[in-house]
């Protein structure tokens, strides 16, 4: 089952599609980080600023310094030790969509722990956005059955794992951390 929901995951992002899909956190709506017209799609669908930036995911922390220019040595330490999931907002973003770096020119990275995120982020061979799945404004779903059908219906595909779990999932800590490794907590 999961093998077949990642070909099929794959397949359409692949193609340029936008998936909704489980995480180690809440449901996400995402696409191929490097492609601008995707991530175009998914601001349009959420309804959202463009000017609010959206995270990637990555399966590995190997990665980070593909996509931030100069990663301090504490993030690894961060993201080995965090109990919960975190993102980490670095300066530099460098070679995904420019539609995700923020205006200061960061970008929001969270390594995945989840199986379903990483294999398919092993198959794209490139960062997976992930954005909540929901509207702008409106909260955040806690699980699948919580999804609006506008959302739903305005993706390409909907994983089908996960759809009948209940379990209430949080969002990420999210934490800004400067090539110093001077941080701050912007979310707990």
């Amino acid at each position: 089952m999961l093998r077949d929901e990642v070909a099929k995951a794959f397949k359409v992002l692949q193609e340029g599609g936008i998936i909704l899909y489980p995480t180690d956190t809440i449901w996400g709506i995402g696409c191929d980080a490097a492609n601008t017209d995707a991530v175009k799609r998914i601001f349009a669908l959420k309804q959202r600023d463009e000017a609010k930036s959206m995270i990637i995911l990555l399966d590995t922390d190997n990665k980070l310094q593909s996509y931030v220019q100069e990663v301090p040595e504490l993030a690894y330490n961060l993201i080995e030790y965090a109990e919960n999931p975190l993102t980490l907002v670095m300066p530099g973003a460098k070679n995904i969509s420019p539609a995700l770096i923020a205006t200061d020119g960061s970008v929001g990275i969270r390594v995945t722990s989840h199986q379903f995120c990483q294999q398919v982020i092993q198959r794209l061979r490139r960062p997976l956005v992930s954005t909540s799945a929901n509207i702008s404004g409106e909260p955040s779903p806690q699980y699948f059955g919580q999804i609006s059908d506008d959302i739903i219906n305005g993706v390409d595909y909907v994983v089908d794992l996960e759809q009948h779990s209940t379990e209430i999932k949080k969002p990420s800590t999210i934490m800004r951390l400067d090539p110093s490794g001077k941080f701050e907590f912007l979310r707990r």
